[in-house]
Formats: C-alpha cells, structure tokens, sequence
C-alpha cells in the first residue's frame, strides 16, 4: 500500500483529506498543492463510486468519511431546504456520473505558490 506522509502524523493526515475531500464534494472545485490534489483524488473517487452504488450500506460508508458540513441552503416555496455534504453526493453529483467509469476529477496546473514555491493545482470534477 504506498501513499503520501504530506509531512503529518497519519490522524493529521487523515483529517485534511477528509476536509479536502468533503470541500471538494460541496464546490467542486478547489486549488490546493499538486500532491494533496492527487491523494485526495484517490478518496473523491471511491467516494463518487459509492454514490453511484447508491445503497443504504455504501451509504453509512460514506458518511463515516464525509464529513457533515452543510453544502447548499435554498427556498422551496415557504420551506427552507438544508442539503448536507452526503445528501448533495448521492442526489447531485453521483447521478450526473452513471454512465462514466472512473475518472470524475480533472487536475489542472496552475502558478507555483509564492511563500514556498509549491505546486498549486485545480482539482474539480469532471
């Protein structure tokens, strides 16, 4: 099994992806450095796969990743309705990817960072 230390302790470590991963679920589109971009391609796209299971059971899988953050706030009539992080995965994003198989991220190159001179990348979705 070969990943990326990123330089932390591996609870430090998981916690970032998790955040990365949930920021990228909800704006599904993020700048970050090249290295984190492709670790947390690896959690996004297993993420996705599980959306597009769809089951109760890749469902509470996901949800023990994702964290629960609320993804979008909007009026329907008279009632304000709160999407979550997960919700928006399965209901938005996951059916939009049905007929792909892999590959929902795209990587994009952008200038390298000025304090340190990392990297910097776009991640999205495809």
């Amino acid at each position: 099994m070969s990943y990326r230390k990123l330089g932390r302790t591996s609870s430090q470590r998981k916690a970032m992806l998790r955040d990365l991963t949930t920021d990228l679920l909800i704006n599904e589109r993020i700048e970050t450095t090249e290295t984190r971009a492709k670790e947390i391609r690896r959690s996004v796209e297993k993420m996705i796969t599980l959306g597009k299971r769809g089951d109760l059971h890749a469902r509470r899988q996901a949800a023990a990743f994702v964290r629960n953050e609320i993804a979008s706030v909007h009026e329907d009539g008279e009632e304000v309705v709160v999407q979550s992080a997960l919700q928006k995965l399965f209901s938005d994003i996951a059916p939009r990817y049905a007929d792909r198989n892999g590959g929902y991220t795209r990587i994009l190159k952008t200038t390298q960072r000025r304090g340190d001179g990392a990297p910097m990348v776009i991640i999205e979705l495809v």
